[in-house]
């Protein structure tokens, strides 16, 4: 079965009065997903795109069943809305926003991991269950459902190489972006044992970036799995101390390099992809084996 967003899932969208979140409360919609409710404080009463706004996440909650919520929140003010779901019983939590003050964001992962809330970002593209549901911003057409689960670090790159699986006749079981931010909630060893675990993942794709040491911490979790597992891993010419897009991508004293993680997902067995239209290559191959 798909990981973190099931048949079961139930969307409120934080934010539905606003630009982003209307125009993605729609596109979530046209794929099929349930969005249920909306919040926006002083705006309960009304609807967007046929979908109920309520003044607090508890009475979108009591009203509608909500079990997941989408954030579409102005970074100064994730925390209030983070913590006010999770008080509401919400289960799942997908932070778009990004830049979220980084004390705000250690605190929403301290209360989550209290609460036991999934919490997916700050900064993140979402997550998506080919045929299932959706819950993110990410475009709508490139995946299909299939065998590859993807996880990644990047939103772009992700759908680049989705779209390069598709066109091979590799479908998705789940993809799952982390979030840009420096301070995140699923990790990526988290996601890739999830992925391990699941009976409709048969191969797993790694999307990752310079920075931070989450691909070497995850290289543990890879070399006891037994399926396939190809890694890119973005920011290969990025000099030391350049932030290359993310928050999170940055090298600093000579921790998160590019090498260091290629050798990492290597030498635990990873199959390492040199440009995205290469993913889909190695993995039917791996696939065939």
């Amino acid at each position: 079965m798909a990981i973190i967003i099931t048949e079961e899932t139930r969307i409120v969208v934080q934010g539905i009065t606003g630009n982003q979140g209307r125009f993605h409360t729609g596109k979530m919609l046209e794929y099929g997903s349930k969005v249920v409710a909306g919040v926006s404080p002083g705006k309960g009463g009304t609807e967007v795109l046929g979908v109920p706004v309520f003044n607090t996440v508890q009475e979108a909650v009591k009203i509608t069943g909500a079990n997941t919520s989408i954030l579409f929140i102005p970074a100064p003010f994730v925390l209030d809305a983070a913590l006010e779901a999770m008080e509401a019983g919400i289960k799942t939590i997908v932070i778009i926003s990004e830049h979220v003050p980084l004390h705000d964001a250690l605190k929403i992962m301290r209360v989550a991991q209290a609460y036991g809330v999934t919490v997916v970002g700050p900064n993140t593209f979402g997550v998506i269950s080919p045929g299932i549901a959706k819950v993110g911003i990410m475009p709508n057409t490139i995946y299909q459902k299939g065998p590859v689960g993807i996880v990644a670090r990047s939103g772009t790159l992700s759908y680049q190489i989705a779209y390069e699986l598709t066109r091979a006749g590799l479908g998705q079981s789940t993809v799952v972006g982390l979030g840009g931010d420096r301070v995140v909630g699923l990790s990526l060893a988290e996601v890739i044992l999830s992925l391990a675990r699941d009976d409709e993942t048969q191969g797993i794709v790694v999307v990752g970036e310079i920075g931070g040491t989450a691909e070497e911490e995850a290289a543990e979790v890879i070399r006891h799995i037994n399926k396939p597992v190809v890694a890119f891993i973005a920011g290969k010419t990025a000099p030391p101390g350049k932030r290359m897009g993310h928050a999170g991508a940055i090298i600093e004293r000579g921790r998160g390099t590019y090498q260091s993680k290629i050798d990492a997902l290597w030498n635990a067995g990873a199959l390492i992809a040199e440009v995205p239209w290469e993913v889909p290559v190695l993995m039917k191959s791996a696939l065939v084996k």
